[in-house]
């Protein structure tokens, strides 16, 4: 782990990260980026804290054993079960100059300046709701905002299986909608609290009600990154800048590269590796 320098890496369980990828390497195409998927493990959503953690750990130490110095977890399950535990013990031990950061604070702080009605949505996977982080960062930033959760269990796996865009994806994305409406109708902005969900963003807006503001993620964790680089020349200096993407997956390299194809709008090529 000696690299004075190395690309910014980005982290998620399998395709969903490269939704944030795609973002930040449009607002900041400059730096090298090193991608890693653990699609061989995914989905995390139902795991529990303890497995996430340990496989977010892993992939953490993977990813600065390839020269990262900043790393970040482009996956709401990720970020709500592992981030705080591996900024708080093991960067400590592994290498206190490093950083890892998540994808949940960069969308909160942008809810309390957009609903009025101080009612908001979560949709996100079982194990992002379970974990309550989403409510408990919004009532740092907005205590007045009063948060309601919603698990989309079939979702990630109408991606993953390229149904995203199927009649049949219609009954499950309007049933979770109604869903959540039915239990707050003050709702005014609803998060998209997984990366996996812009694919399905045609399908969200067909069912959402006019008047509710759908955030994504991308666009607001991409001007956060570039934020932080401008406030942490230190960290700033140690990323590599040749306008590369590097995809590596813990499954079949073949099918990433797929996949990936989807999700980035561009053919890339993708190795496997094992962690």
């Amino acid at each position: 782990m000696a690299n004075d320098i190395g690309p910014i890496g980005v982290f998620d369980s399998g395709y969903g990260g490269l939704t944030i990828l795609r973002q930040i390497r449009s607002l900041m195409p400059q730096y090298d980026f090193l991608y890693l998927g653990d699609n061989a493990r995914a989905p995390y959503g139902e795991r529990s804290f303890e497995v996430v953690y340990e496989f977010t750990r892993q992939a953490v130490r993977y990813l600065f054993q390839q020269g990262c110095h900043l790393i970040i977890l482009a996956c709401n399950t990720a970020s709500a079960k592992a981030l705080r535990t591996i900024q708080q013990v093991d960067l400590k031990k592994i290498d206190p100059k490093r950083r890892v950061l998540g994808v949940i604070r960069p969308t909160v702080e942008v809810v309390g300046s957009l609903s009025k009605t101080r009612h908001v949505g979560i949709m996100a996977t079982d194990g992002t709701i379970r974990s309550k982080t989403y409510e408990l960062e919004i009532a740092k930033q907005s205590p007045d905002i009063k948060v309601t959760g919603e698990a989309c269990p079939m979702w990630v796996p109408l991606v993953e299986n390229d149904e995203y865009d199927s009649p049949g994806a219609d009954y499950f994305v309007r049933e979770r909608i109604e869903s959540l409406l039915s239990r707050d109708p003050l709702i005014d902005n609803v998060i998209l609290g997984c990366t996996h969900y812009p694919l399905l963003l045609g399908k969200i807006q067909k069912f959402m009600p006019e008047g509710v503001n759908i955030i994504e993620q991308g666009g607001y964790v991409a001007q956060s990154l570039k934020d932080y680089l401008s406030r942490h020349p230190e960290i700033e200096e140690r990323v590599t800048k040749g306008g590369s993407v590097r995809l590596l997956t813990t499954e079949r390299a073949e099918l990433f590269q797929e996949k990936a194809t989807i999700f980035m709008g561009e053919a890339l090529n993708a190795e496997r590796v094992q962690l």
